[in-house]
């Protein structure tokens, strides 16, 4: 794993090269860029694949103090990102967290060539269901964070719909699971986390504001989403397909809102056509 230097601090990411055309695969809370590794598998060689480690609570490297990491702040870590690494004409692809809307509003779409946006957040969908509201209460409470590291360690609250078990229909292998959180033992790290689902309040307002700027964003659109997801409703996805000029939308069957993790090869074949055309 490689690290690269932004404003907010040391953004750790997997690269896997190659002159193939890029995708920059993102994340949500609590995961890091492993939750791809299936769908990079499946998509097989000719593909140069980046995933990022956003400071979503699985990072390793706390951000730095006075780093901006609301919703809108983690938009421009994004595109920085983008920009330290020279990465142009990519298709950027979200599952879960859905800054791809903040970061259109805020003209940060400069590197962008295609946008995928995979079962993520979206209008009045912030923070997310039963799992999302559960975050951003956690990062409000005093020792909430710890609390929630605690729980989801043992894997019969992990499966509770409030928690995980409305984002993976298959469920996030044990192992992964536990590295994703051993960050979070750490006070900086649980600080980074509390920051960005602490601000979901702002989010939802800076989400429902950037709206209107979707219909500004003419580059060809991917927005991919599972009928069984009771965490990102299928209607969200049809709102979203429509909110852009040029979109198609795709349902992927037999998951939750971690595509990656439940379908990936369904995911890959998908990204795979849409990123070449």
């Amino acid at each position: 794993m490689a690290t690269v230097e932004v404003s907010a601090g040391p953004i750790e990411y997997t690269d896997t090269g190659g002159a193939g055309r890029v995708l920059v695969l993102l994340h949500g809370l609590a995961m890091d860029g492993r939750l791809w590794d299936g769908v990079v598998s499946a998509l097989g060689d000719g593909w140069r694949c980046v995933m990022p480690t956003l400071p979503f609570g699985a990072h390793r490297v706390p951000m730095r103090p006075d780093a901006d990491l609301s919703l809108r702040g983690i938009g421009r870590i994004v595109a920085e990102l983008l920009e330290r690494l020279e990465l142009r004409d990519v298709t950027l692809c979200f599952n879960d967290w859905g800054g791809a809307q903040v970061m259109i509003a805020d003209g940060q779409m400069e590197r962008v060539a295609r946008l995928a946006l995979i079962a993520c957040e979206a209008f009045e969908n912030y923070p997310p269901g039963l799992p999302g509201r559960l975050a951003a209460l956690s990062a409000r409470m005093p020792g909430g964070i710890e609390m929630m590291r605690r729980a989801l360690l043992v894997r019969r609250l992990r499966e509770l719909p409030i928690t995980f078990g409305r984002m993976s229909k298959h469920g996030v292998p044990d192992e992964l699971m536990r590295d994703w959180l051993a960050p979070l033992a750490q006070r900086e790290i649980r600080r980074d986390l509390a920051k960005y689902a602490g601000d979901a309040w702002h989010g939802r307002r800076d989400m429902l504001a950037a709206t209107p700027s979707l219909s500004t964003f003419e580059r060809p659109v991917l927005v991919v989403w599972a009928p069984e997801d009771r965490m990102m409703r299928p209607p969200f996805g049809a709102r979203l397909a429509a909110a852009f000029p040029d979109a198609r939308l795709v349902e992927v069957y037999d998951s939750y809102t971690l595509v990656p993790i439940d379908q990936p090869a369904a995911l890959a074949a998908a990204l795979g056509e849409f990123a070449a055309n």
